[in-house]
C-alpha cells in the first residue's frame, strides 16, 4: 500500500493470526515510548497471552493500580496498525497523565484519520460504560494526538508536568454520541 493511500479501517478484538503483525506494531511502537502490548512478555505463546489479556481486561488478575479496560485494534488490509484503550475507571495516576482513553498508531499510517476513528470508538466505548466525559492525555508536543482531540470535542483543561516524564496535556472530552 502506498503511504499516501487511505484505506478503511476495521476495529476488532486481536487474533491468534494477527501474533506477527501485533508484534511488529509492538516493537515499532515502543520506540515511540508507547506499549502496544502492554502486559505482552516475550516468549510468552500468543495464544496464551490472548487468553491473559483477556481475562485481566475484564478485571481478573489484576496488579495494583491496574483497572480493567476495553482494548479494540484497528486492522488495514489484514496490517495490525493501532490501537484503542479504553481505561473502565481512573485511579489517581491515571487522572493526572494516563486518563480513560489512549490510542496508538503505528508510523507508516499516521495522518490518515485513523487515530480519530479510534478515539472517536473508544468514546462510544465509554459513554456505554456510564463515563460522560472520558480524560484524553497526550505528550504535550505530540501535536498530531492534540488534534486529534480537539476534533473530538476536548477541551483542554490543563498542562501538567510529573517528574522524570514528558509534560502532558489533559483534554475532557464528552462521550455522548450525539456531541
Amino acid at each position: 500500500m502506498e503511504l499516501g493511500a487511505r484505506a478503511a479501517m476495521q476495529l476488532r478484538a486481536l487474533r491468534v493470526e494477527d501474533e506477527a503483525q501485533a508484534i511488529a506494531a509492538h516493537v515499532e511502537l515502543a520506540a515511540d515510548g508507547f506499549s502496544f502490548l502492554p502486559f505482552y512478555e516475550v516468549g510468552e505463546p500468543w495464544a496464551q497471552h490472548l487468553s491473559r489479556s483477556g481475562r485481566m481486561s475484564r478485571g481478573e488478575e489484576l496488579a495494583d493500580g491496574i483497572v480493567p479496560w476495553t482494548d479494540v485494534y484497528g486492522v488495514v488490509q489484514g496490517a495490525v496498525v493501532a490501537r484503542v484503550s479504553v481505561r473502565h475507571r481512573l485511579t489517581e495516576a491515571l487522572a493526572q497523565t494516563g486518563g480513560h482513553i489512549g490510542y496508538g498508531v503505528r508510523r507508516d499510517y499516521r495522518r490518515r484519520g485513523y487515530a480519530t476513528v479510534l478515539l472517536r470508538a473508544g468514546l462510544v466505548i465509554a459513554h456505554e460504560l456510564g463515563i460522560e466525559r472520558a480524560l484524553v492525555a497526550c505528550d504535550d508536543d505530540n501535536v498530531g494526538s492534540a488534534t486529534v482531540a480537539e476534533r473530538c470535542g476536548g477541551v483542554l483543561e490543563n498542562v501538567v508536568q510529573v517528574a522524570g516524564a514528558p509534560a502532558k496535556r489533559r483534554y475532557w472530552v464528552p462521550t455522548h454520541p450525539s456531541l
